[in-house]
Protein backbone atom coordinates (compact mmCIF):
# COMPACT_ATOMS: atom_id res chain seq x y z
CA UNK A 1 0.00 0.00 0.00
CA UNK A 2 0.95 3.33 -0.79
CA UNK A 3 0.56 6.71 1.38
CA UNK A 4 0.42 10.33 -0.11
CA UNK A 5 1.60 12.65 2.23
CA UNK A 6 -1.22 15.30 2.69
CA UNK A 7 0.49 18.14 4.31
CA UNK A 8 -1.40 21.12 2.48
CA UNK A 9 0.50 21.45 -0.78
CA UNK A 10 0.35 18.49 -2.78
CA UNK A 11 -1.96 17.80 -5.99
CA UNK A 12 -3.66 14.90 -4.73
CA UNK A 13 -6.15 14.50 -6.94
CA UNK A 14 -4.22 14.10 -10.04
CA UNK A 15 -1.58 11.43 -8.15
CA UNK A 16 -3.94 10.00 -6.66
CA UNK A 17 -5.75 9.61 -9.56
CA UNK A 18 -2.90 8.11 -11.60
CA UNK A 19 -2.53 5.23 -8.90
CA UNK A 20 -5.86 4.64 -9.82
CA UNK A 21 -5.06 4.26 -13.07
CA UNK A 22 -2.69 1.72 -12.42
CA UNK A 23 -5.03 -0.34 -10.20
CA UNK A 24 -2.22 0.42 -7.46
CA UNK A 25 -3.56 0.76 -3.68
CA UNK A 26 -3.09 3.90 -1.95
CA UNK A 27 -4.33 6.26 0.63
CA UNK A 28 -4.29 9.72 1.41
CA UNK A 29 -2.77 10.91 5.58
CA UNK A 30 -1.30 13.49 7.27
CA UNK A 31 -0.92 10.57 10.53
CA UNK A 32 2.42 9.78 11.29
CA UNK A 33 1.32 6.02 12.17
CA UNK A 34 -0.45 5.48 8.86
CA UNK A 35 1.96 6.87 6.72
CA UNK A 36 5.32 4.86 8.78
CA UNK A 37 2.92 1.51 8.21
CA UNK A 38 3.12 2.58 4.48
CA UNK A 39 5.12 0.08 1.97
CA UNK A 40 6.08 3.44 -0.43
CA UNK A 41 5.63 7.16 0.40
CA UNK A 42 4.83 9.42 -1.79
CA UNK A 43 5.57 13.27 -1.35
CA UNK A 44 3.57 15.34 -4.00
CA UNK A 45 3.85 19.39 -3.93
CA UNK A 46 2.76 22.38 -5.61
CA UNK A 47 4.27 26.23 -4.21
CA UNK A 48 7.04 27.68 -2.61
CA UNK A 49 9.95 25.67 -0.93
CA UNK A 50 9.83 27.43 2.43
CA UNK A 51 6.08 27.49 2.91
CA UNK A 52 6.00 23.52 2.48
CA UNK A 53 9.03 22.85 4.65
CA UNK A 54 7.05 25.20 7.56
CA UNK A 55 3.91 22.95 7.06
CA UNK A 56 5.90 19.68 7.49
CA UNK A 57 7.63 21.34 11.00
CA UNK A 58 3.97 22.34 12.01
CA UNK A 59 2.73 19.42 11.46
CA UNK A 60 5.48 16.79 12.70
CA UNK A 61 5.37 15.30 9.19
CA UNK A 62 9.21 16.02 8.51
CA UNK A 63 9.75 13.94 11.27
CA UNK A 64 7.88 11.33 9.77
CA UNK A 65 9.59 11.38 6.14
CA UNK A 66 12.73 10.99 7.52
CA UNK A 67 12.04 7.92 10.07
CA UNK A 68 10.55 6.60 6.82
CA UNK A 69 13.15 6.83 4.67
CA UNK A 70 15.66 5.79 7.16
CA UNK A 71 13.73 2.83 7.26
CA UNK A 72 14.39 2.11 3.40
CA UNK A 73 10.84 1.89 1.81
CA UNK A 74 11.16 3.64 -1.10
CA UNK A 75 10.20 7.28 -1.32
CA UNK A 76 9.29 9.60 -4.04
CA UNK A 77 8.96 13.08 -4.83
CA UNK A 78 7.42 14.55 -7.06
CA UNK A 79 7.56 18.54 -8.47
CA UNK A 80 8.05 20.59 -5.48
CA UNK A 81 8.24 17.05 -3.11
CA UNK A 82 11.04 16.45 -5.03
CA UNK A 83 12.94 19.61 -4.20
CA UNK A 84 12.33 19.30 -0.53
CA UNK A 85 14.49 16.27 -0.85
CA UNK A 86 17.80 18.12 -0.98
CA UNK A 87 19.84 20.44 1.29
CA UNK A 88 17.96 23.54 0.80
CA UNK A 89 16.65 26.55 -1.52
CA UNK A 90 17.34 29.70 -1.89
CA UNK A 91 13.80 30.41 -3.22
CA UNK A 92 12.82 34.10 -1.04
CA UNK A 93 15.68 33.26 1.16
CA UNK A 94 17.37 29.77 2.37
CA UNK A 95 15.72 27.91 3.39
CA UNK A 96 16.44 24.24 4.87
CA UNK A 97 14.92 21.31 3.28
CA UNK A 98 14.32 17.15 4.01
CA UNK A 99 18.24 16.89 3.57
CA UNK A 100 17.46 13.66 2.17
CA UNK A 101 20.05 13.97 -1.18
CA UNK A 102 22.86 16.49 -1.61
CA UNK A 103 22.11 19.48 -3.68
CA UNK A 104 20.52 23.24 -3.29
CA UNK A 105 17.51 24.20 -5.13
CA UNK A 106 17.91 27.53 -6.64
CA UNK A 107 16.02 29.74 -9.84
CA UNK A 108 15.48 28.93 -12.99
CA UNK A 109 18.55 31.70 -15.07
CA UNK A 110 16.38 34.01 -17.63
CA UNK A 111 18.98 34.28 -19.89
CA UNK A 112 21.47 31.29 -21.00
CA UNK A 113 25.30 31.90 -21.40
CA UNK A 114 24.43 33.42 -24.94
CA UNK A 115 22.28 35.95 -23.69
CA UNK A 116 19.23 34.36 -25.38
CA UNK A 117 15.93 34.68 -22.98
CA UNK A 118 13.94 31.88 -21.96
CA UNK A 119 10.37 31.98 -19.73
CA UNK A 120 10.83 31.04 -16.24
CA UNK A 121 8.22 29.71 -14.99
CA UNK A 122 9.55 26.55 -17.65
CA UNK A 123 6.38 25.66 -18.29
CA UNK A 124 5.53 22.54 -20.93
CA UNK A 125 7.14 19.84 -22.45
CA UNK A 126 10.78 18.75 -22.44
CA UNK A 127 12.97 15.82 -23.26
CA UNK A 128 14.16 13.63 -20.82
CA UNK A 129 17.73 12.59 -21.64
CA UNK A 130 19.04 9.38 -19.19
CA UNK A 131 22.04 10.05 -17.37
CA UNK A 132 22.28 6.32 -15.96
CA UNK A 133 20.48 2.93 -15.31
CA UNK A 134 17.73 2.88 -12.76
CA UNK A 135 14.90 0.87 -11.72
CA UNK A 136 12.85 3.68 -12.47
CA UNK A 137 13.92 3.74 -16.13
CA UNK A 138 13.70 0.32 -16.64
CA UNK A 139 12.27 -0.62 -20.11
CA UNK A 140 11.89 3.04 -21.18
CA UNK A 141 13.28 4.66 -23.86
CA UNK A 142 14.03 8.85 -23.93
CA UNK A 143 11.05 10.77 -24.38
CA UNK A 144 8.82 13.84 -23.36
CA UNK A 145 7.21 14.90 -20.09
CA UNK A 146 5.60 17.53 -18.10
CA UNK A 147 7.16 20.54 -16.22
CA UNK A 148 5.86 23.32 -14.82
CA UNK A 149 8.68 25.00 -12.29
CA UNK A 150 10.79 28.41 -11.74
CA UNK A 151 13.44 26.64 -9.48
CA UNK A 152 15.73 24.00 -9.75
CA UNK A 153 18.09 21.49 -8.22
CA UNK A 154 22.08 22.10 -8.09
CA UNK A 155 22.92 18.45 -7.36
CA UNK A 156 25.86 18.06 -4.91
CA UNK A 157 26.57 14.79 -6.33
CA UNK A 158 25.86 13.88 -9.74
CA UNK A 159 25.53 10.67 -8.82
CA UNK A 160 21.82 11.07 -7.57
CA UNK A 161 20.91 12.34 -11.51
CA UNK A 162 19.43 9.43 -13.03
CA UNK A 163 17.96 11.71 -16.13
CA UNK A 164 18.25 15.66 -16.70
CA UNK A 165 16.30 18.00 -19.26
CA UNK A 166 18.16 21.16 -20.60
CA UNK A 167 16.45 24.53 -20.15
CA UNK A 168 17.78 28.05 -20.02
CA UNK A 169 21.30 26.61 -20.45
CA UNK A 170 21.30 24.47 -17.54
CA UNK A 171 21.01 21.06 -17.67
CA UNK A 172 17.66 20.28 -14.92
CA UNK A 173 18.17 17.12 -13.07
CA UNK A 174 14.74 15.49 -13.82
CA UNK A 175 14.62 12.46 -12.43
CA UNK A 176 16.97 11.81 -9.37
CA UNK A 177 17.59 8.87 -7.08
CA UNK A 178 20.17 7.26 -4.08
CA UNK A 179 19.12 3.85 -2.30
CA UNK A 180 15.57 4.45 -1.52
CA UNK A 181 15.05 7.87 -2.14
CA UNK A 182 13.79 8.83 -5.64
CA UNK A 183 12.58 12.16 -6.93
CA UNK A 184 10.79 13.51 -10.28
CA UNK A 185 10.96 17.44 -10.88
CA UNK A 186 8.10 17.24 -13.59
CA UNK A 187 4.89 15.39 -13.02
CA UNK A 188 4.43 11.85 -13.92
CA UNK A 189 0.89 11.96 -13.59
CA UNK A 190 0.57 14.36 -16.63
CA UNK A 191 3.46 13.24 -18.59
CA UNK A 192 1.02 10.87 -20.44
CA UNK A 193 2.47 7.38 -21.15
CA UNK A 194 5.90 7.81 -20.11
CA UNK A 195 4.88 9.22 -17.22
CA UNK A 196 2.83 6.85 -16.21
CA UNK A 197 5.27 4.22 -16.68
CA UNK A 198 7.20 6.49 -14.49
CA UNK A 199 5.23 6.26 -11.74
CA UNK A 200 4.16 2.60 -12.10
CA UNK A 201 7.76 1.67 -12.25
CA UNK A 202 8.04 3.35 -8.90
CA UNK A 203 5.16 1.25 -7.45
CA UNK A 204 6.86 -1.94 -8.80
CA UNK A 205 10.02 -0.72 -7.17
CA UNK A 206 7.29 -1.14 -3.72
CA UNK A 207 6.11 -3.84 -4.77
CA UNK A 208 9.47 -5.54 -5.23
CA UNK A 209 10.26 -4.82 -1.37
CA UNK A 210 7.37 -5.89 0.15
CA UNK A 211 7.47 -9.58 -1.44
Amino acid sequence: MIGIVDYGMGNLFSVSKALERLNVPYFISDQQKELLDADGLILPGVGAFKDAMKLLENTHLKETILTFAESGKPLLGICLGMQLLFEKSRENGETKGLALLPGEVVRIPKQDSQGISYKVPHMGWNLLSYQKDSLLLKGLTEGYVYFVHSYYVQEGSKDVTVASAGYAGVDIPAVVSRDNIYGMQFHPEKSGELGMKLLENFTKRVKERVS
